[in-house]
């Protein structure tokens, strides 16, 4: 193959699109705000259409989405609250202008996926990619391959036991203050403290709540998949406060129980950063060819 890959990063907030040769080396890039489905791709489309040689397209989608592929509703976004995406055909519309392969994937799988091949992850074969955002969502990659079952797996609404000092009621309109990403995401952290992640000083109790969730989960992927390393991405990880939290209360809640490599290297940051998501997609868009 001599021609181009291409990547669409797709968020709830913005689009990411950009094409690069078979080296990774980017040849065009821009983003833009994210409107409803018929006209962001629009715009998607007439980005792609200045390039004749597009071999394969990855696409890392915001939630939820169907990925089982013989399903009726495969390549959809599926009951979201962004207006406009709901039940929209985002892979079909990418088809019907090109035929080309598309690798059709989460938003957190594609940064996930950046990790596992050249970030934090690179040197291991498993691994869960937790980012911690606006959301909170899981890319998990077992034995060199992502997980997907029936869907792909929601491990930010895996449920948690609060913290003893936390009597906040929870952000998640399904899940109440049961889930993980209802205690820990963004605008759970503004909503609790009256500021927003940014403006909370390091000695803040808020963090040490914040890591004992975030441990939990570390804890709770560890029991059940035994990764190999667990790397957090997205806005609220920025904090380098929130680390050592992390790793200190993950060895109190384990208490022992199993032995895991040396926490300063199973729990670790992201290496790719805000690259993480459009390297995904070209990795995955070359697995294609």
């Amino acid at each position: 193959m001599r021609g181009l890959l291409g990547a669409i990063e797709a968020g709830g907030t913005k689009f990411v699109v950009a094409v690069a040769d078979h080296d990774y080396n980017i040849v065009e890039r821009t983003s833009f705000p994210t409107l409803d489905g018929q006209k962001t791709v629009e715009q998607v489309i007439a980005f792609f259409d200045k390039f004749d040689d597009i071999d394969a397209i990855g696409i890392a989608a915001f939630g939820p989405i169907d990925i089982v592929e013989g399903s009726t509703t495969y390549g959809h976004v599926l009951d979201t609250p962004k207006r406009g995406w709901s039940g929209y055909d985002f892979l079909g519309a990418m088809k019907d202008w090109r035929d080309i392969p598309y690798y059709w994937t989460t938003d957190v799988n594609g940064a996930g996926w950046a990790e596992f091949e050249t970030g934090a992850a690179k040197d291991v074969n498993n691994m869960v990619y937790l980012t911690v955002g606006t959301g909170v969502g899981a890319g998990i990659v077992s034995g060199g391959k992502l997980v997907a079952g029936y869907g792909h797996p929601e491990a930010g609404h895996i449920f948690l036991q609060k913290h003893p000092l936390d009597k906040y009621e929870g952000h998640c309109p399904f899940h109440g203050d049961n889930c993980l990403e209802g205690l820990a995401a963004g605008p759970a952290i503004e909503e609790r403290w009256g500021r927003s992640a940014k403006e909370i000083p390091d000695d803040d109790v808020a963090w040490k709540i914040e890591a004992f969730y975030l441990a939990q989960a570390a804890l709770d992927y560890t029991m059940i998949l035994r990764p190999e390393k667990i790397v957090f991405g997205g806005g609220v990880p920025h904090r380098e406060i929130l680390f050592p939290l992390i790793r200190e209360s993950f060895a109190e809640q384990m208490s022992d129980y199993l032995a895991v490599p040396d926490l300063d290297e199973y729990i670790v940051p992201v290496a790719n950063g805000d690259n993480a998501g459009i390297l995904g997609c070209f990795y995955l868009a070359k697995t294609l060819l």
